[in-house]
């Protein structure tokens, strides 16, 4: 038949896939305590194990009860006192376990990480319609990769952890700006309280100057001369002097008599 020669039928796909997966959970679940540090540690963790679902290793689907038994088998095996002689690297890796859950146990913070799980697949489907449409222009074959639900789900998983990425980029940068907010409202704050306190400064020293000032004030009117006389006036009774100089009451006053010079 037509179907039997593209390949699998649909429920023989979904019957591969499931018996990969289980491969796989079995696989994770006999890893030592020593491998379970290694896979909480490895590089990019801090972004790797936003993901309270990769942290686990659960099924976004699966119920709370099986997460919960998930959850207290990797604590023990990860647990600082189960393993003393790499108790640090073990304490970090026990605290992404331990965070994971109290994510996943709450509904409310389980509810927004399926958000993100679903927003992944979304897009996921969105990209293989991407892909498909450019393989058809090019006349190529529509199957990609993706439409293995291995692949598949290997997809959604990789977008996932980059969406809880951005989420948490986009928390630090909003924590960041608030930080910067405060620092700048307090900065103003300090200048306001540093201006009040020199305005009364000022008016405190304004008042206790004050008798001060009255009492030299009154010092400078005690010791004040006679008005001066006017510039004009002056000027005045100096050519007035030397007229009379000049002149006698009789008449002309002759010049004095020099000593003849020989």
């Amino acid at each position: 038949m037509a179907s039997s020669s593209q390949g699998p039928s649909g429920g023989q796909a979904f019957d591969s896939f499931y018996k990969e997966l289980k491969q796989v959970e079995k696989r994770d679940e006999s890893l030592t305590p020593k491998l379970q540090i290694e896979r909480l540690l490895r590089p990019g963790y801090t972004y790797r194990n936003l993901n309270p679902f990769e942290v686990l290793q659960v099924d976004p689907d699966l119920p709370l009860e099986d997460v919960k038994k998930k959850f207290r088998r990797m604590s023990i095996l990860v647990h600082p006192d189960k393993n003393t002689d790499d108790a640090e690297r073990a304490q970090t890796a026990f605290d992404a376990v331990k965070r994971a859950w109290n994510v996943l146990e709450n509904k409310a913070t389980r509810n927004a990480c399926m958000e993100v799980v679903d927003e992944a697949k979304g897009r996921t489907k969105m990209n293989m319609e991407e892909k498909k449409k450019k393989q058809r222009r090019e006349g190529k074959s529509s199957v990609i990769e993706e439409d293995d639900p291995v692949h598949f789900k290997k997809a959604v998983n990789i977008l996932t952890m980059k969406l809880f990425a951005d989420l948490e980029r986009k928390r630090q940068a909003n924590e960041n700006k608030i930080s910067e907010d405060a620092l700048k409202k307090r900065e103003k704050e300090l200048d306001e309280e540093a201006k009040k306190e020199k305005i009364e400064e000022f008016e405190k020293n304004w008042e206790e100057s004050r008798q001060g000032r009255v009492d030299s004030w009154m010092s400078f009117k005690k010791g004040v001369p006679g008005p001066a006389p006017a510039p004009g006036k002056e000027k005045k009774e100096k050519k007035e002097k030397k007229f009379k100089n000049k002149y006698s009451p009789i008449g002309f006053r002759p010049p004095k008599p020099k000593p003849e010079q020989r």
